[in-house]
């Protein structure tokens, strides 16, 4: 077997990995998708009508380091060409409703709600699960992995630029690296910037109006080992803060830790 051809096995071995991990989030998986699919691009969704999208896009467009878009779908648009295939509104596996700025709803399948809202925009976002593959294959552990966890994630005192009707807060996902490690996963994520790159924080995190690390706003507590240092990430739920703090009328997102996992290889975003 030639290179060439054993490397476009391996392409749509890992492409197949990607349909089976979106077939069974369509069968009723509604866990966490960190560590499913090593290999592939995750994504974040906010979906918002038409009538919004450009404040959404500007936003985006302003604050790439929480919100790297990788993929726009217009209204009516139900596959992400990440994804051939796939439906957005089924293959993600927790989503959450807002009305006016307030989340009203949680569902695993949101074909009823899309149906009363057909001019939707979707933005697809990248996660940052997507690197954590690479943490792995140099020895980094994470942590919550390893407990079966989300990962936590926290609202910061750190405002986002404005853009239009809507503006934030960031929102950042945490690590515990040890210490001998965080150099490494430092240069790791930062080849990554469409998934949000390098750390945007490491240590204390009172200084980015973090009170409580026990308490995080999403996801669930971090498990925290002697040693270990705090490693902060942008993350892709700021949009979700900043639906809550522009008052958005109508609005679509994944549940925090519940991505949409793509057929694209993260080496397709590497630097």
């Amino acid at each position: 077997m030639s290179a060439a051809t054993s490397a476009t096995t391996a392409m749509d071995t890992m492409r197949a990995a990607g349909a089976e991990a979106r077939a069974r989030i369509r069968a009723g998986f509604d866990g966490a998708t960190s560590g499913m699919a090593p290999g592939l691009v995750q994504a974040n969704l906010i979906s918002v009508p038409a009538e919004w999208a450009f404040d959404v896009l500007l936003f985006t467009q302003r604050n790439p380091k929480p919100c790297p878009v990788v993929d726009v779908l217009e209204p009516g648009q139900l596959a992400s060409a990440l994804a051939p295939g796939s439906d957005i509104r089924t293959d993600i596996p927790g989503y959450r409703i807002w009305e006016n700025g307030a989340l009203t709803g949680e569902v695993t399948d949101a074909t009823e709600v899309w149906e009363k809202h057909p001019d939707l925009v979707s933005f697809l976002i990248g996660c940052s699960f997507t690197f954590e593959n690479g943490l792995t294959e140099a020895g980094i552990p994470i942590r919550h992995q390893e407990a079966g966890r989300n990962v936590p994630m926290y609202r910061t005192s750190t405002a986002w630029r404005p853009a239009g009707r809507v503006s934030g807060d960031m929102v950042v996902s945490m690590r515990p690296i040890p210490a001998a490690q965080v150099a490494e996963a430092v240069r790791i994520t930062d080849r990554f910037p469409a998934v949000h790159g390098a750390p945007i924080h490491i240590g204390e995190p009172s200084q980015i109006g973090i009170a409580d690390l026990d308490a995080p706003d999403f996801g669930d507590a971090p498990v925290i080992e002697d040693g270990d240092i705090p490693v902060f990430w942008a993350c892709g739920v700021t949009p979700q803060a900043a639906i809550q703090a522009s008052g958005i009328p109508f609005a679509i997102t994944h549940s925090p830790g519940k991505m949409f996992i793509t057929d694209e290889p993260e080496d397709t975003y590497r630097q």
